[in-house]
């Protein structure tokens, strides 16, 4: 496929930083062992990679505003378009080691994501979708999985952190939804989950509580690749929105049931 000149700014800036993260895992494997720890060096690695996306991007697009997980909202002068920058999801893995997690970068424009790029630096797969040209995987087209029967998929979800966890409600989800599909996966990084979507790797993901970084980039390669996004009860997601869910149009309407009569029992 031939990149357009937004994509190849997205990509390079993600690359850029991805870069520094693969090395920095590296060290963060051998840290494992220290007495230490590796927590305050993944706190660097993070803040050292967000900075390069920012520095990258904006010098490609001077006028574009960031929403940022460390640096926060810094507003541009064109109001129209924003950057939504994750340096690390998948933060926790990365602390303890496990190689699964991305860098991702999504861009608003007029309060619609229009762009998205999430890498995952260890498996060196790369995510892009724009909007109307469709969402590739290392330039093979995706598409969501073709599965209608519920019985037959495995979803993926996360948990949250911190003061955004309600576990008592989460596991009644957790726990309707696994008993009514082939699987449920917890792998620790929104913006995979949801490029795994996208892929057809697992036909539908939901978490609560995610930020607007966690899912800007994920959000377009779903739709692009013929899924559905919306929150957990099925309405209209917005950036920021207390849930959101994500499947394939075979097995979405079915999900939103499922996690209903959850909150029921």
């Amino acid at each position: 496929m031939i990149r357009s000149p937004l994509m190849t700014v997205m990509v390079d800036a993600v690359m850029r930083a991805a870069k520094g993260l693969r090395r920095d895992f590296g060290e963060v494997e051998n840290l494992q062992v220290s007495r230490k720890g590796p927590g305050d060096f993944v706190s660097t690695a993070d803040h050292k990679a967000e900075a390069m996306l920012h520095d990258a991007l904006l010098k490609a697009r001077p006028d574009f505003g960031f929403v940022m997980e460390e640096g926060g909202v810094v507003e541009g002068k064109e109001s129209a378009h924003r950057w939504h920058i994750d340096p690390l999801d998948g933060t926790t893995n990365f602390l303890h080691g496990m190689p699964h997690f991305s860098v991702s970068v999504g861009l608003e424009r007029d309060g619609q994501i229009v762009a998205g790029v999430v890498y995952d630096p260890i498996k060196d797969e790369l995510f892009i979708a724009e909007k109307g040209k469709g969402a590739f995987l290392n330039n093979r087209r995706l598409r969501v999985s073709a599965r209608t029967d519920l019985m037959e998929c495995m979803v993926s979800t996360g948990v949250g952190t911190g003061t955004k966890r309600d576990l008592p409600g989460y596991m009644k989800e957790f726990l309707h939804v696994t008993a009514r599909t082939a699987g449920v996966r917890c792998l620790g990084s929104a913006a995979l989950d949801l490029a795994y979507v996208a892929a057809g790797r697992v036909d539908g993901f939901w978490e609560a509580g995610l930020s607007s970084w966690d899912v800007a980039a994920g959000i377009i390669l779903v739709r692009e690749a013929g899924g559905f996004i919306s929150d957990a009860s099925g309405g209209d997601y917005s950036l920021g929105g207390s849930s959101l869910l994500a499947a394939s149009a075979g097995v979405h309407a079915q999900l939103v049931k499922t996690l209903k009569e959850s909150r029921t029992v």
